[in-house]
């Protein structure tokens, strides 16, 4: 395959994750702020934008946190290069410079969601229309990710988007999580008595884990509890254990197609080492900003080795 193609079908799903991740973001905050008062509200949409890693570009144009100036800044300002209509944009560039190793199924996922898409945040989106053009994005996210698995044939063209969609979840949980983390508790303390519940609901909803997390756990809502939901529980398929999983399968799929192993299975061999029968114990031992920050530069380093050993540039 070429290096171009790979590329292209590496970042078209990275792109693609990203943006379904930051429009459950959004989705999350949305509904939260609507059982707030406005003062409240607006540290929602505060911690909606830092989240969202956004908060740098947001405050050179903004003086306060308003729910409208909030999303139309996360969905279509032009000066966001990391808004979703942006993001939205690479995907559909990259599906189109790997056209011909994809199925017609999957191109049409892409095109037809990103016309709407586009037609919705042409211009900026007001209260009665913000909770559809969210769910037009998740929803195309879906789309995708359906016709992929349904008409893809499983060589490397497939295993190089399932890589880009892996490293990408994985990133975004670990930072949703340190994040909020830190904003719900400032110390490393285990202890979670004085944590906000509705704040950690948004965390859960955010990945839109809240209801397999209330299923396993009867309805409890703990930070122990969810830590180690979003971490280790591997039946989750937004948890790090699984996105972990699932990327050393693909990596290896890709090692035995060419023939050969390289940096990145490497790289995943020793993040397998280090979260091998990890407890979430031993996470919060050895600080669960400190366990996050380690996670993410190895995920980064393990992205950058793809690019590498398939020598095309990330």
């Amino acid at each position: 395959m070429l290096g171009r193609t790979a590329n292209g079908l590496f970042w078209m799903f990275r792109y693609l994750e990203r943006a379904e991740n930051t429009a459950r973001l959004l989705d999350a905050g949305l509904r939260m702020a609507l059982t707030r008062d406005l003062v409240t509200a607006e540290e929602e949409w505060r911690s909606v934008i830092a989240t969202a890693g956004q908060r740098v570009g947001y405050e050179a144009k903004h003086a306060t946190y308003t729910g409208m100036q909030t999303w139309n800044h996360i969905l279509r300002d032009k000066d966001n290069p990391s808004s979703i209509l942006a993001m939205f944009g690479q995907v559909r560039q990259n599906a189109r410079q790997a056209r011909n190793a994809i199925s017609s199924e999957l191109w049409e996922a892409i095109n037809e969601p990103w016309l709407e898409i586009k037609d919705q945040l042409a211009k900026p989106v007001g209260e009665n229309r913000v909770m559809d053009t969210v769910a037009t994005i998740r929803r195309a996210g879906t789309l995708a990710h359906g016709a992929m698995e349904g008409s893809m044939l499983r060589d490397e063209g497939y295993h190089f988007a399932q890589a880009g969609t892996f490293i990408e979840r994985g990133d975004s949980i670990a930072r949703i999580l340190d994040i909020k983390y830190y904003l719900l508790l400032p110390s490393l303390s285990y202890v979670g008595s004085s944590l906000d519940t509705g704040q950690w609901d948004q965390v859960l909803r955010s990945v839109s884990g809240d209801r397999a997390y209330r299923w396993l756990n009867a309805g409890q809502i703990d930070a122990r509890g969810i830590c180690e939901f979003l971490i280790l529980d591997d039946g989750f398929p937004r948890s790090l254990a699984f996105c972990h999983s699932e990327l050393r399968a693909n990596l290896a799929a890709l090692a035995r197609l060419h023939g050969q192993e390289g940096v990145s299975n490497s790289l995943m061999r020793e993040a397998d080492t280090r979260i091998a029968d990890l407890t979430i114990e031993d996470v919060f031992d050895q600080g669960l900003h400190e366990f996050l920050v380690d996670f993410m530069a190895s995920n980064v380093a393990i992205g950058q080795a793809i690019a590498t050993d398939y020598r095309f540039l990330a």
